[in-house]
């Protein structure tokens, strides 16, 4: 089995819109969701849940008001201010550290597991997916991306899947960091202005640091050739593979607003450019060595 994560190094680039399409178009594959702080695969894979948990990422600190002595001490030491005056702890504020925990000399505050959202198993007519939802202002979605990404493995193995396909967080913080390591390669999906020239440099960089082959491919590239150019440039240089781009086409928005990918919604310029890519991709992952 091969994992392809496809990111990106700033939000909106296409990555998901790419990623649902893939999916549409994949024949063995087992769908992952992975971009769980805003997940949004969902709105074109129209999912049906078949299984459900609770995930609890992380823990917050609650003061027994029985056994506090009012010494000052957690608040003295609390880093983000999270301990109000009247020893009650502000749950945005408090970022789960556990130093006030380990300070307090009557023991008085506990240090529960906080329920931080929850991960799905659903069929979607792309076939199966495995996806999460992060509770609002909820830390440790890097937990949460290692988990779906897990779950998707178990799924892809249990089904005898040639391919797990996971969409992944934009960006190149912790999320992004527990999306790509171990996977066989990542589509890195940028656009040609300089902000998408420089955040794609950045994930190319995450991406080498981490042993995970990178593949290239530009969204929108006909909306300046000259910027595209050097994308594929850069990727040559930098030893990754460029395999091309996509043009613009508002076919895809319009197949958004009918809950489609565009490669099912029309036979435009964005979709054959899609497959195309996908053929590509494809042909790529399977000469790669199998991993061990």
């Amino acid at each position: 089995m091969k994992e392809l994560v496809i990111i990106s190094g700033k939000g909106g680039t296409g990555k998901t819109s790419l990623a649902a399409a893939f999916a549409s178009l994949a024949d063995d594959a087992v769908v992952v969701d992975a971009d769980v702080d805003a997940a949004d695969m969902h709105l074109l894979a129209h999912p049906k849940i078949l299984h459900e948990e609770d995930f609890f990422g992380g823990s917050k600190a609650i003061i027994n008001q029985n056994l506090c002595t009012g010494c000052g001490l957690c608040i003295e030491h609390c880093a983000f201010d999270a301990i109000s005056n009247d020893f009650t702890v502000k749950t945005i504020g408090c970022e789960g550290c556990g130093v006030c925990v380990h300070i307090c000399p009557e023991n008085a505050i506990d240090f529960p597991k906080r329920l931080s959202g929850r991960w799905f198993i659903s069929n979607t007519r792309f076939g199966q997916m495995v996806h999460a939802r992060l509770g609002i202002a909820e830390e440790n979605s890097g937990k949460l991306v290692a988990l779906v990404r897990s779950k998707g493995r178990e799924l892809a193995q249990k089904q005898g899947a040639e391919l797990l396909l996971t969409d992944g967080p934009p960006g190149i913080g912790c999320p992004v960091i527990a999306a790509v390591t171990g996977a066989s390669a990542v589509l890195i999906v940028t656009e040609p202005t300089v902000s998408g020239n420089h955040d794609m440099e950045r994930t190319a960089k995450l991406a080498r640091h981490f042993g995970v082959e990178a593949l290239v491919a530009v969204n929108k590239e006909d909306l300046n050739p000259q910027v595209s150019a050097q994308i594929a440039q850069y990727a040559k240089d930098n030893n990754m593979t460029f395999m091309g781009g996509i043009p613009y086409d508002k076919d895809v928005t319009r197949a958004m607003v009918e809950g489609k990918t565009v490669v099912e919604f029309s036979s435009g310029p964005a979709s054959t450019a899609i497959k195309t890519l996908w053929t590509k991709v494809v042909d790529h992952l399977e000469a790669m060595p199998n991993p061990n």
